[in-house]
């Protein structure tokens, strides 16, 4: 029988610096796999919280944690990226709550520019999940780790041979056991602990501990269930054919820790926790032009990878999230604005916690700062002690519904201006103006984030507005190393273009008939799907 090991010498975090104790992680997943209940639990497991809150539940139970906007609580899904920063075994945690849902998929991408790791959440009874995969797509591009964490085996579904082939032949990731589960659905009995080389029952509490797995044959109350008999063949199957876990390999990417629980019944959340904090890379080095930051670098830098106005509705607040990449920032420092060249005083910066709120007096490389500006901060900004350096990665990508919008009340136009150009420097929606007439339309990925948009223009601005089809399906981003030949596009195709709110000119097309035509007939026109935010 395999004996195979997970001891990994983990450095003693009292010779570590700063930044070395920081683990800044999302966590991502499909819709209703149980992202925002592992998240509640993981907090209250870190005693962060006193009691998880459920997502759905009955009239009157708490409302979670990390979904904090009225939206957000009512239909029980995550649209907004939450921070919250909270302290575990000598180490400080920053988790990124993603939306799930397919239609916020630009904010949860910006979101993942700003993490050094990431655990993937999969519904055993479903395996991976569209949702999942574009994700996972997004954090193999930056090579970002993943912990991988099979939910509700308490209910019944696939076994956990047939979720790993499927996750190692879908993901083409290798995995490596750390908890593996006794029985499912109904027989579900426990988890056998491959780290700390124990065996434990739904509740946590100590069965058996062993040296080797073979030693367990010798544990009479166990072996005499069929269903701990039938866990132990299958464990030994898969770790006979599964590579044993290498710290390196994880930090590449290229390997994921695999441990099957509950969220809800908060079945290895504890463990889950554990791999996070004694695996879990430190701060990564942030790709940048003209040089990748390194994290150990003095002076302060860092990137606003999320913009959220109105957190507060007692304040009307535009809050930057910012993510740390080097040096070691105080409260008071002038910090510069590479794209405007300004700089700035930042006087009040804030730890989050959801939607709850702290002074941040100072923090480091991986850390997230939010803080509060009118309009100076907009995603993608670097901030920096001077240097003129530009973080890169965190692009707009072509909107995939086209809508013009229509103002109910035209004495509110204003309003209505100052309310869309906020939600587009927040990341909602993209704005674009044309260039022949006065009409506002704005782009989006997906129908639910419409629905979000006009609710948030109603309630956060008090400006009714409705939206009506442009008879357009898609949006290009157009360039060209020939200045001209932009010139003559743009003045050819003109009732089909328009600006974006930096002004960079975009093409609307029917459909992608069209747009593949406007392609042929223009070769020296570069037509973009994705463009970096500056």
């Amino acid at each position: 029988m395999s004996t195979q090991s997970l001891a990994v010498e983990a450095t003693p975090r009292t010779d570590l610096e700063p930044f070395q104790t920081r683990r800044t992680f999302a966590i991502i997943s499909h819709p209703d796999a149980g992202k925002t209940t592992l998240t509640e639990r993981l907090l209250a497991a870190a005693g962060a919280i006193q009691s998880a809150g459920m997502v759905r539940g009955k009239a009157g139970a708490r409302s979670t944690r990390s979904d904090w906007m009225e939206m957000e609580q009512q239909r029980g899904i995550s649209i907004t990226s939450s921070v919250m920063t909270f302290e575990y075994d000598g180490l400080t945690l920053n988790l990124l709550d993603t939306p799930g849902h397919s239609d916020f998929s630009e904010d949860t991408y910006r979101t993942l520019t700003a993490v050094d790791a990431a655990i993937m959440v999969i519904d055993a009874a479903k395996g991976i999940e569209s949702q999942t995969l574009k994700l996972f797509e997004v954090c193999r591009l930056r090579d970002i780790p993943i912990i991988t964490f099979i939910n509700k085996v308490d209910r019944e579904g696939l076994s956990p041979l047939e979720l790993i082939d499927e996750i190692q032949g879908k993901l083409a990731l290798d995995l490596t056991p750390v908890l593996w589960p006794i029985g499912q659905g109904v027989d579900f009995g426990g988890y056998i602990d491959l780290v700390e080389k124990r065996v434990l029952n739904p509740q946590g509490k100590i069965l058996a501990e062993y040296g080797a797995l073979e030693d367990l044959l010798d544990v009479e109350e166990l072996i005499d269930n069929p269903v701990f008999t039938n866990a132990l063949e299958t464990l030994e199957m898969a770790q006979a054919m599964l590579p044993g876990f290498e710290l390196k390999t994880f930090h590449e990417g290229h390997l994921s820790p695999v441990l099957f629980g509950s969220a809800l019944k908060g079945v290895s959340v504890a463990e889950l926790l554990r791999t996070l904090g004694d695996w879990g890379p430190e701060p990564r080095p942030q790709p940048a032009l003209p040089a990748p930051i390194p994290p150990s670098d003095k002076k302060v830098s860092g990137f606003v990878f999320k913009v959220q106005a109105n957190m507060d509705a007692n304040h009307r607040d535009r809050i930057a999230f910012v993510r740390l990449c080097s040096g070691k920032f105080a409260r008071g420092m002038r910090l510069k604005n590479v794209r405007s060249g300004k700089d700035m005083a930042v006087s009040n910066p804030m730890f989050f916690f959801g939607s709850n709120r702290e002074l941040a007096e100072e923090a480091v490389a991986g850390d997230i700062v939010g803080i509060p500006n009118h309009g100076t901060l907009s995603v993608g900004d670097t901030l920096t002690e001077g240097a003129n350096i530009n973080v890169t990665g965190i692009p707009n990508f072509a909107p995939e519904i086209i809508r013009r919008v229509r103002l109910t009340d035209a004495m509110k136009t204003k309003q209505m201006s100052k309310a869309l150009n906020d939600l587009a420097e927040e990341g909602v929606t993209q704005v674009f103006r044309r260039m022949m007439g006065a009409d506002w339309i704005v782009g989006v990925v997906g129908q639910l984030q419409l629905e979000v948009l006009s609710a948030r223009v109603a309630k956060e601005y008090g400006v009714p507005i409705t939206f009506e089809s442009l008879g357009f399906e898609v949006a290009r981003w157009v360039e060209s190393e020939d200045g001209e030949e932009l010139k003559r596009f743009i003045a050819a195709q003109k009732t089909n273009m328009v600006e974006d709110r930096n002004g960079a000119p975009v093409f609307l097309a029917q459909n992608a008939w069209w747009a593949d035509r406007a392609k042929q007939d223009w070769p020296k026109i570069e037509f973009l799907t994705t463009k970096e935010r500056h």
